[in-house]
C-alpha cells in the first residue's frame, strides 16, 4: 500500500460517497486510477464495508458502557454468544484481570442491567464490571496513515 493507497482511504473514510472523479481529484489520478484502486483496496480487504455512521443517541442508544467480563474458563470461543446479544457492538479477548472487554449501547441503565444479566448467563462467565461513559469527547476510526 503506497501513499496514493492510503490517502484514498483518508478521502473515503471522509465522505464515501464521493465520486471517483472527486476522489481521483483529491490524490492526483484520474476518475478511472481512483476506482481500480478502491476495487483493489476491497479484493485486498483493506476496505471491509461501506456504512453510515449514526448517532447512537438519536437512534436509542444514548447509555455506552464498557464490561469487563470475569470468567472461569477460557472465553476464546464464545465469540458468537456475545454477538447474539444486539447491544454488544464489540467483544474482544483481552490479557489481564478480566477474559473479554465489551462495548455496549442501551437506551437506558435498566436496559444495560438487563444486558449484564444476559452476559452472565453466558456459559463460562463468572462476573462483569461495567464502567459507564458520562461523555465522549471523540472518536476515531482507524488512521490509514499510522503503519
Amino acid at each position: 500500500m503506497d501513499h496514493i493507497d492510503r490517502e484514498l482511504l483518508t478521502q473515503l473514510q471522509r465522505d464515501a460517497t464521493r465520486p471517483y472523479a472527486a476522489l481521483g481529484r483529491a490524490v492526483g489520478l484520474s476518475a478511472g486510477a481512483a476506482h481500480e484502486r478502491v476495487r483493489k483496496l476491497r479484493e485486498r480487504g483493506v476496505i471491509r464495508r461501506t456504512t453510515v455512521e449514526v448517532d447512537p443517541a438519536a437512534v436509542g442508544g444514548g447509555v455506552l458502557a464498557y464490561v469487563m467480563v470475569d470468567s472461569s474458563a477460557w472465553m476464546g470461543d464464545s465469540a458468537q454468544d456475545f454477538a447474539a446479544l444486539p447491544e454488544v457492538l464489540e467483544a474482544h479477548v483481552i490479557a489481564g484481570s478480566a477474559s473479554v472487554l465489551v462495548k455496549v449501547r442501551t437506551t437506558s441503565t435498566e436496559q444495560l442491567q438487563d444486558v449484564l444479566r444476559r452476559i452472565y448467563a453466558i456459559d463460562g462467565v463468572s462476573g462483569t464490571q461495567a464502567t459507564v461513559v458520562l461523555e465522549t469527547f471523540f472518536e476515531r476510526p482507524v488512521s490509514p496513515h499510522t503503519a
